[in-house]
């Protein structure tokens, strides 16, 4: 049998170390045992002045006298990858003797002529494919191992004598030949020690270059196919009589507040709230458990309203007082703002809501939650729109607190809440909704339980189910992150653009976009260095006369500090809002602000979220965000409701290619780029040094104040 060792282009030792020392020994043994055969030959035939057919062009590894025969020979036998025991062509032939025809009789009787060819066309076909080892081949090398089989069991015992003898020679010559006969094919018999090896080829050579696969995101179905709502706001209004099912008392609060026609995401999301509740509270649609909805729209596209108008019409028809709709929120602004609107549409319709932030004592809390009673404790609230932490006290510490019929958990800027997990606020929430308690009478026909697979038995006794209301503008979609919300069966809204064709068509645009901002916003970001940015400031407001100015920073160190600045420079009303301001205190600064008494309101990101702050002109990122989803919560404060707004970013140069790189990835690709020349800003640099020196006085005087 043969064993074939290819190694193609030469490749480097980056081979499989098993396979190529396996394949290296079994060459040397077949090398060795050659020899040894030739040996055999020459010590049985009488010494002649040049080879016989059957020496095969090999000699004896060592032997005095015969070192430039044998390089000749072994050059020959590297250009002829024959078999051992093989005839072989000389590049001079030569009359050949009686003696060494008589010498080669034995090899040559079997079909010398018919060896020759095979040889011949053998050599021309490895000159013009050395490198491939095509299939032809490996059914000529097998020929050859069955023709040469019965003899290399005849010459097996004289193989083993000289074995032993030609092992010193062998280990000398191993590196020599071995480099050279790896670069050819070397297509061998085996011996009868070899005859239990495989017969199958081994190849050891070059991988095909095959182009990396890029693995794609797999999403479920509700996220990779969401209901998609129009984002253009003023092309897509829809009346508000449009609308089914909404209550004729709630039509009349819309007229009387002048809403006459809704959002595109409003008109979508109303009716699929109000369908789910349409059989009261214990059943969904077609008597299952109601899905749970989440909603990815931009800023200011009216989604408070999405959840009010459903939620106060499910509970207009209640009768116990029992808290059956929690509102979530991470920010005081945000929950106040969401509890006035609840409060205009409650009015005069016997619910309540109750507002828990912080803001007032906790025990003036526990009183507008709960009351005592003879009976026990009695709920004195049907909403609650609070803030995690607030919350969670309650839910450990407020006797009588029940969130056991709750009906809606409304998680407004979901993606926040789901970052932070404000002490794991969410699990507690839904805990406490289905703590069981000691049920006794008809009570326990509504005792609830935590859902499970629907069976006959679990149909038997009707509960209040949970549904989740998720609302953000920056919704994740890792599907990790909404894993621990354990929602079920969700529906997702998202918008989109829509452009008319020719033919009157619309094609979705921004499809592939992970954000979606406001209609009406221009986007610009200045490039600068860090002792120009308050100049940059002051020159838009003073030279470009910008008006209704949001400016934000990083930090709220930052935002007093350029407070103090602008103030000091004078010329301009200014303010600041953070958390260094009492709640009453940007409660009034927030109202001057809309009321235009207020210019510019140097602000953190505490009013980055969710905050509708009307009027607002223009936007401008004093400090460039770090993150994506800040900086479109940032810029849409402006361009709400279908409006028109400028967002202004001033980015340091050293941060320019990490910003747009942001922006990009995010689909985010119509900023441009606002540069400000240098002479514009030198009419400002004398009175901004002198604001620096009343900058730096002011600072060490509140310093000494802190101190004392």
């Amino acid at each position: 049998m043969a064993l074939f060792c290819i190694r193609r282009y030469g490749e480097e030792a980056g081979q499989e170390a098993e396979a190529e020392d396996r394949a290296r020994v079994l060459l040397q043994r077949l090398q060795h045992q050659a020899r040894a055969r030739q040996q055999q030959k020459q010590r049985e035939a009488p010494p002649q002045g040049r080879e016989g057919p059957g020496g095969a062009g090999l000699s004896p590894a060592g032997q005095p006298g015969e070192g430039k025969g044998k390089g000749k020979r072994e050059s020959e036998s590297e250009e002829q990858p024959g078999a051992h025991r093989q005839k072989k062509r000389k590049t001079k032939p030569e009359p050949r003797s009686s003696s060494e025809e008589r010498a080669g009789t034995e090899e040559a009787a079997d079909g010398s002529i018919r060896t020759e060819k095979k040889a011949n066309r053998r050599k021309s076909k490895v000159q013009r494919e050395r490198t491939e080892a095509d299939s032809e081949e490996d059914i000529k090398q097998q020929d050859n191992r069955n023709s040469f089989k019965n003899k290399s069991n005849k010459r097996r015992k004289a193989d083993e004598e000289t074995e032993g003898d030609e092992t010193e020679k062998k280990e000398s010559s191993e590196k020599a030949e071995g480099s050279k006969t790896t670069e050819e094919e070397l297509p061998l018999v085996a011996s009868g020690e070899g005859a239990n090896a495989p017969s199958s080829m081994m190849i050891l050579g070059d991988y095909d270059a095959k182009p990396v696969q890029k693995v794609q995101p797999f999403l479920p179905q509700w996220l990779a196919e969401p209901k998609r709502v129009q984002k253009r706001i003023r092309d897509n209004l829809c009346p508000v009589r449009d609308v089914p099912g909404i209550h004729p008392q709630l039509l009349k609060k819309l007229q009387r507040n002048g809403i006459d026609s809704f959002f595109p995401v409003q008109a979508e999301v109303i009716p699929a709230i109000l369908q789910s509740a349409a059989n009261g509270y214990l059943l969904g649609r077609g008597g299952y458990r109601p899905k749970d909805i989440c909603v990815s729209a931009p800023t200011g596209s009216g989604k408070t309203l999405s959840f009010v108008i459903p939620i106060v019409q499910v509970l207009l028809d209640r009768v116990v007082c029992h808290v059956r709709a929690l509102v979530v929120l991470p920010t005081k602004e945000l929950a106040q703002q969401v509890s006035k609107v609840f409060n205009i549409y409650t009015d005069g319709t016997g619910l309540k809501v109750v507002l828990i932030t912080g803001q007032k004592s906790f025990a003036k809390e526990q009183e507008m939650l709960v009351e005592k009673k003879v009976t026990g404790y009695c709920s004195l609230a049907d909403i609650v729109v609070a803030t995690p932490g607030r919350l969670t006290d309650h839910i450990n510490q407020t006797p009588g607190f029940s969130l056991t019929q709750l009906r809606f958990l409304v998680v407004d800027e979901a993606d926040r809440m789901i970052d932070d997990m404000h002490q794991n606020c969410l699990n507690q929430i839904v805990k406490a909704a289905f703590q069981g308690e000691n049920y006794s009478g008809s009570n326990m026909l509504f005792q609830r339980t935590k859902p499970g697979p629907l069976t006959a038995a679990s149909s038997c006794s009707p509960q209040i189910p949970l549904q989740k209301l998720l609302f953000s503008a920056t919704l994740t979609q890792d599907p990790e992150k909404l894993q621990q919300l354990d929602l079920f069966q969700p529906r997702l809204f998202t918008s989109v653009y829509s452009e008319k064709n020719r033919d009157g068509t619309e094609t979705e645009q921004d499809t592939n976009n992970k954000y979606t901002l406001p209609e009406g916003l221009s986007q610009c970001y200045v490039p600068c260095d860090l002792n120009s940015k308050p100049l940059l400031l002051l020159y838009f407001m003073l030279k470009m006369n910008f008006t209704r100015v949001l400016c934000f920073t990083n930090s709220r160190e930052a935002s007093h500090r350029l407070f103090l600045l602008v103030q000091a420079f004078g010329g301009i009303p200014v303010a600041e809002f953070s958390s260094r301001l009492t709640p009453n205190e940007r409660k009034r600064t927030m109202k001057e602000f809309e009321q235009g008494k207020i210019q510019l309101l140097i602000s953190t990101d505490a009013t980055a979220r969710g905050i509708d702050v009307k009027r607002v002109n223009y936007v401008i990122n004093y400090d460039a965000p770090q993150f994506i989803r800040t900086y479109v919560h940032r810029v849409g404060r402006t361009a709400r409701a279908g409006e028109a707004g400028v967002a202004f970013s001033l980015v340091l140069r050293i941060q320019e290619r990490r910003f747009l790189r942001m922006l990009r990835d995010a689909g985010i690709r119509d900023i441009k780029k606002h540069p400000v020349k240098g002479n514009s800003l030198k009419p400002l640099v004398q009175q901004y040094e002198g604001a620096l020196c009343k900058l730096e006085k002011t600072v060490k005087s509140e310093r000494a104040q802190k101190r004392a």
